[in-house]
């Protein structure tokens, strides 16, 4: 029984290097092959580790390339696109107010900080009577905040006399 045994393992062995030894793949640049005269002609290295899986590109047709080639570009989905002069005009018009919209709230923000900023004498609130160095803070963050809104005005007003500018240009 030991024997039999013995016997049937020595043969599966003898097998699995027969299949090993008949599927050495050696690697040629890009290329494989399972030929090893080949493979000694062209100096190829032996791949190790495991099964290699070759799958062919697919071709380019010749005169199909033509034709795309030939074809008028479109522009890219999300580029800039053309936009008749009517809509160009009325979504400038929408800019316009907009922006004049933005001025109107930025300025009437600026003046609200001014009053409460006092010429940079604000009142103290509660604590602020205790403790002077929460009042020091407050008084500064107004004024980061005045400088700040006035940054936006003027950006603002620049955007509108650019706008301006190109419906000048335009014309």
């Amino acid at each position: 029984m030991k024997s039999a045994l013995t016997l049937t393992i020595a043969l599966a062995a003898a097998f699995c290097a027969h299949a090993q030894g008949g599927a050495r793949i050696f690697r040629c640049g890009n290329t494989y092959t399972n030929d090893a005269k080949q493979a000694e002609l062209q100096g190829c290295k032996l791949v190790e580790g495991g099964n290699v899986t070759v799958v062919e590109g697919t071709k380019v047709n010749g005169a199909n390339a033509v034709k795309v080639a030939a074809a008028p570009r479109e522009a890219p989905a999300g580029g800039p696109q053309k936009v008749e002069s009517a809509e160009q005009k009325a979504r400038d018009s929408d800019a316009r107010l907009i922006l004049e919209a933005e001025l109107k709230k930025a300025e009437a923000r600026q003046a609200e900080l001014a009053k409460d900023w006092n010429n940079g004498e604000p009142e103290k609130l509660g604590p602020e009577h205790r403790n002077h160095q929460k009042y020091l803070d407050r008084v500064a963050e107004m004024k980061a905040a005045i400088a700040r809104n006035d940054s936006d005005i003027a950006g603002i007003k620049r955007e509108l006399a650019r706008l301006s500018g190109q419906a000048s240009a335009s014309k």
